[in-house]
């Protein structure tokens, strides 16, 4: 449980694995993943733009990276992973807006945001809340506006490395 009542999975799966986050991401090129990311997205100055599930606040700040202008909002339910964001987008010196809630309960108007991003987040979902999560996202997007995600898929067994093993052996990852 946290402040707002509901069960989550932190970031590192583990409240007390946070500060081990950032460095193994890194570790596994997340990175570059991200930023691929970013530039599907298309993003442009003055575009409202929403990261669900922000974490520790990596992407938002590849996005203000990329384009300082848009107004960026990210939500996460973990107060801690907040913190941490708050803290990078600070020491980067760029403004962003960060709220703590749940992705199945938008605490934003329909139609507010031109782009919405998912990363590494919905395998956090329970399986039962991700229509509900997807919903949410569809409302708060406006006309014309465009949801990008990226998680992980199921490791080939072949071919994924033991790193990519163990980062598979909670349940959640398995789907």
């Amino acid at each position: 449980m946290n402040d707002i009542g509901q069960p989550y999975l932190p970031a590192a799966g583990r409240k007390w694995a946070l500060p081990l986050y950032d460095p193994f991401v890194k570790l596994t090129g997340v990175d570059r993943a991200r930023k691929a990311l970013i530039e599907q997205a298309d993003l442009r100055a003055a575009l409202r733009v929403l990261d669900v599930g922000c974490g520790t606040g990596s992407l938002a700040v590849a996005v203000k990276r990329r384009i300082p202008s848009v107004d960026l909002v990210c939500l996460d339910p973990d107060a801690d992973a907040l913190a941490k964001a708050a803290r990078k987008a600070g020491r980067a010196g760029f403004s962003v807006r960060f709220d703590c809630g749940y992705s199945q309960e938008l605490p934003y108007r329909d139609a507010s945001f031109d782009r919405v991003f998912s990363s590494f987040m919905f395998h956090h979902i329970r399986a039962e809340s991700r229509e509900a999560t997807l919903c949410e996202i569809r409302r708060v997007l406006r006309s014309g506006g465009s949801f990008h995600m990226l998680d992980f898929a199921k490791p080939d067994e072949q071919r994924s490395s033991w790193l990519t093993h163990v980062g598979h052996l909670s349940k959640r990852l398995r789907d």
